[in-house]
């Protein structure tokens, strides 16, 4: 699924960069669907809006491979938060968050919210880590040192599993209650579904994740 310009009244937009095949894709389509589903790869960037609350949330797949990289800074633009995805049996990848990533944050909210998400943990064995929990969790408060995280769960770190579903809601529950918290009233009546802009029938209460 291709994306170009969309046009919506939204509360927060929240990008997704990572660099190419570290499962940005699965990872949202987990969330959204609540289910595992191998991905094509991303071409420019993939819409979709979230209801949280009395809140909209537009949430950007972006590509990773490095020819898009000036699409992903235009999609960037007034991002309220940023998931920074990599794979932590794989080094460069994270070495791509600050290399790439983090500068086309620039275009970004000034207080824009980076939470640092070691993807594929479900596959991940001693041998294979190449990025340690205490590195990923400095770097992580080293580009949020700006702002003020006191009132949230810990540092804006998260290793998950899209297969399992492991810390996959965790991750935007953690981005929504810094960006958009709610009251308790509003927790209760919080509406779950999703809607996908990009296809034509999303009148259904529940969309689906187009494969690319």
């Amino acid at each position: 699924m291709e994306a170009g310009p969309v046009t919506t009244v939204e509360d927060l937009k929240v990008i997704i960069l990572g660099d190419y095949n570290v499962g940005k894709t699965s990872f949202i389509c987990r969330y959204i669907e609540g289910q595992f589903k191998p991905h094509d790869t991303t071409i420019g960037a993939a819409f979709f809006l979230k209801q949280w609350g009395p809140y909209n949330v537009a949430v950007w797949d972006t590509a990773g491979d490095e020819r898009y990289t000036g699409l992903s800074s235009f999609y960037c633009r007034n991002a309220g938060a940023a998931i920074l995805a990599f794979d932590m049996s794989i080094v460069s990848t994270y070495e791509s968050l600050w290399a790439r990533f983090i500068p086309l944050l620039d275009a970004a909210h000034e207080d824009c919210l980076k939470v640092v998400v070691g993807m594929k943990v479900d596959i991940l064995t001693p041998g294979t880590r190449e990025v340690t929990v205490e590195e990923a969790r400095k770097f992580s408060r080293e580009i949020n040192d700006k702002l003020d995280l006191s009132k949230l769960p810990g540092d804006p770190y998260f290793e998950t599993s899209s297969k399992s579903g492991l810390n996959v809601s965790e991750v935007f529950e953690y981005v929504f209650q810094y960006c958009l918290p709610l009251s308790d009233a509003q927790r209760k009546t919080q509406d779950q579904e999703t809607v996908d802009l990009n296809n034509p029938l999303n009148s259904k209460p529940k969309s689906k994740c187009c494969s690319r």
